[in-house]
C-alpha cells in the first residue's frame, strides 16, 4: 500500500463524486450504513419522523444490530420535534443518540448557536459531506421531487478527518458519555484513488473560519470564472468585497438563488443585494422548479467547495457547518456543465432592467426591510458570541 501524505493541508488518497439530493442521496446513506462494520456517524440538522427519516433510522438502527458503534447527535432546536418512542426506538437498539445544546439548555449558554453541518461517516473510510437534512421535502416521494441540493461522497483518507471532526463534535457537546468510534485499528483502508480533498469547519464560536476564508481565498485568486449556487445569499462584507474585486479583473461570476424559497422573508432580504450585484456585473439565475437548497461553487473549473454553508452571516458567525474542498478539474468541469444545463433549462436569468420593472416600490421597500431586520435579529441571537470574542 502506498504512503498516506497531505499536500498544502490536502488529502491525496481519495475517491471522489458530487451526488444531487432526492433518491439517490437517501440511498448512498443506506449503503453506506450497510458497509459499516465498526463504527457510524450521522449528524445533522434537521432528523423529522416521516418516510424518510424512518428509513434512514432502520439503517441506523440495523447496523447497530451488527455490533456497530452508532452515534447520531441531531441539533436539538430543528429536530425538536422528534417523539420520544422514536428517540426510545434508537437508544434500545444499541444506537448512541443525543441533541446538540438545544435552545437555551447549552451548557455555554451560546444562544442561536446550530449544528447546521451533515455528515455520515462510516469505519472512518466511507464518508458523505451535505447541505441536505433527512426529510421527506430533500427526497423524490410519490410525484413530489426534491428540493434542489447537493453532497460530495468520499472514500479514503478524508474521511478519517471526517470521523475526527464527529467525535470532536459529539465530546464537545455530550458529557458524561465520551464517544468510542474512533477508527478501527484493525480495518486496513482500501486503495482509493488520488483526489486532492480539504476539509473546512466553520463554528466562530470556537474561533474556526475555515470556510469563510475559503471562499474569500478563492474570490481573491479566481482567474476567470466562477459559479456559485447557494440558497439564503447574504454574505459577510469582506466576502462581498472580494467578489466585486474579482468582477472587476474580468472574472465572470454567476449566481444560482432559488426563485421561492421555504422562507419568503429571507428571499426579500436576498433581493435587496440585487441591485449590488448588478452594478458589480455579477450575473444572477433564479431556480423556478422548486426550492433550492444547494452550497456548491465552482472555481476556474478546477476547484469545488460543496457542504453545509450558505454564504451568508448566520453560517459564517452563528452556525457549527462543514464543507469539503475538492481540487480535482474533471469533477469540477462535471459541476459546471450540470450548473450550465440547470441555469439553461431550470433558471431565468435575472436582469437589471426586468427586476425593476417587475417590482413595485412597495416590493422594494420590502426587500429593504427584510434585509434590516434580518441583521438585526442576527445581531440579537449572536449578541453573546460577539461580547466573548471581542472579549477574548
Amino acid at each position: 500500500m502506498s504512503s498516506r501524505k497531505t499536500t498544502n493541508n490536502y488529502t491525496i488518497h481519495n475517491k471522489v463524486q458530487i451526488v444531487r439530493g432526492g433518491a439517490d442521496y437517501f440511498r448512498l446513506i443506506e449503503e453506506i450504513a450497510g458497509k459499516a462494520t465498526w463504527s457510524l456517524h450521522l449528524q445533522t440538522y434537521i432528523f423529522d419522523e416521516d418516510e424518510t427519516g424512518n428509513r434512514i433510522a432502520k439503517a441506523l438502527i440495523s447496523a447497530a444490530m451488527r455490533g456497530v458503534l452508532v452515534y447520531v447527535l441531531l441539533d436539538g432546536f430543528a429536530s425538536q420535534n422528534l417523539s420520544r418512542p422514536f428517540i426510545h426506538r434508537l437508544k434500545e437498539a444499541g444506537i448512541h443518540f443525543s441533541f446538540f445544546e438545544p435552545l437555551l439548555k447549552s451548557r455555554h449558554f451560546y444562544m442561536g448557536r446550530r449544528l447546521h453541518h451533515k455528515v455520515v461517516v462510516a469505519d472512518a473510510f466511507y464518508s458523505m459531506v451535505a447541505g441536505i437534512n433527512i426529510s421527506n421535502r430533500y427526497n423524490d416521494i410519490g410525484s413530489a421531487t426534491a428540493w434542489l441540493d447537493w453532497a460530495a461522497y468520499a472514500e479514503g483518507d478524508v474521511a478519517k478527518q471526517l470521523n475526527d471532526v464527529c467525535v470532536r463534535t459529539w465530546n464537545g457537546s455530550v458529557f458524561r458519555k465520551r464517544c468510542r468510534a474512533t477508527a478501527n485499528p484493525a480495518h486496513e483502508l482500501l486503495q482509493t484513488d488520488n483526489c486532492l480533498v480539504q476539509v473546512r469547519i466553520n463554528d466562530w464560536v470556537y474561533k474556526k473560519t475555515q470556510i469563510t476564508k475559503s471562499y474569500r481565498e478563492l474570490f481573491r485568486t479566481a482567474k476567470r470564472e466562477v459559479t456559485l449556487m447557494t440558497s439564503y445569499f447574504w454574505p459577510p462584507h469582506k466576502l462581498l468585497m472580494q467578489m466585486a474585486r474579482a468582477s472587476s479583473r474580468g472574472v465572470k461570476i454567476k449566481l444560482i438563488l432559488t426563485a421561492r424559497a421555504d422562507v419568503p422573508f429571507a428571499k426579500y432580504a436576498e433581493r435587496y443585494l440585487y441591485k449590488w450585484l448588478f452594478r458589480h456585473k455579477i450575473e444572477v439565475y433564479e431556480y423556478q422548479d422548486n426550492i433550492l437548497h444547494g452550497k456548491v461553487a465552482v472555481f476556474d473549473n478546477e476547484l469545488i467547495t460543496a457542504g453545509s454553508y450558505n454564504v451568508n452571516n448566520i453560517s459564517a458567525f452563528a452556525s457549527v457547518e462543514l464543507n469539503l474542498n475538492i481540487n480535482d478539474a474533471g469533477i469540477a468541469r462535471e459541476v459546471n456543465d450540470k450548473f450550465q444545463s440547470i441555469m439553461d433549462n431550470n433558471c431565468i436569468h435575472i436582469d437589471t432592467a426586468s427586476f425593476w420593472t417587475s417590482n413595485s416600490l412597495l416590493k422594494k421597500f420590502q426587500f429593504y426591510c427584510s434585509y434590516r431586520i434580518i441583521h438585526l435579529i442576527f445581531y440579537l441571537f449572536t449578541f453573546y458570541f460577539i461580547q466573548r470574542r471581542e472579549g477574548d
